[in-house]
C-alpha cells in the first residue's frame, strides 16, 4: 500500500482528522487509500503554536490511513490563507504554487515503526517492525 510521510505534528493532525489538507510543492495524480507515516523530524514551533504536546506523538511509525480525493492549486496567498482551517500551515509553507492534497476518511492505526522517504512510497505489510 502506498504511504507518504509528514513531519509532525501534521501527521498527528490528520490522523486527529483535524487536518484535512497537505501541503506539498508538488503535485500527484494519485487518488485513493494511503498510510500516514510520521517522519522522524518534529516541526517544534508549529507543534507549540498548534497546542500539540510533541511528547504524545509517534515518530519514525505508520500511524494511520486517509484518502487522496483531490489536489487543490494554491497559485496565491490569498487563496492558501483562505484555507488555513484545513491545512493548519502558516504562510511560511506557501511556495507559488503549492498544492493541497484534499483528505477524507482519515482514521488512526495501531502504529508500527517504519523508515519514511519522500514523495509516495510502497508499504509492504510482511515489513511490518516493531508495533507500539
Amino acid at each position: 500500500m502506498k504511504a507518504l510521510s509528514l513531519r509532525q505534528p501534521f501527521a498527528k493532525l490528520i490522523v486527529d482528522g483535524k487536518k484535512t489538507i497537505e501541503i506539498r510543492n508538488w503535485n500527484t495524480s494519485f487518488r485513493g487509500k494511503f498510510l500516514i507515516h510520521a517522519a522522524k523530524k518534529v516541526m517544534w514551533d508549529d507543534c507549540k503554536k498548534l497546542k500539540v504536546d510533541p511528547n504524545r506523538m509517534f515518530v519514525g511509525a505508520v500511524i494511520g490511513s486517509a484518502e487522496l480525493v483531490d489536489v487543490k492549486i494554491y497559485e496565491n496567498k490569498k487563496d492558501f490563507r483562505r484555507d488555513f482551517d484545513k491545512h493548519l500551515a502558516d504562510n511560511k509553507y506557501f511556495d507559488k504554487p503549492c498544492y493541497g492534497f484534499v483528505l477524507k476518511n482519515a482514521e488512526r492505526i495501531k502504529a508500527f515503526e517504519y523508515k519514511g522517504m519522500l514523495g509516495f512510497f510502497e508499504v509492504e505489510c510482511g515489513e511490518q517492525k516493531k508495533k507500539y
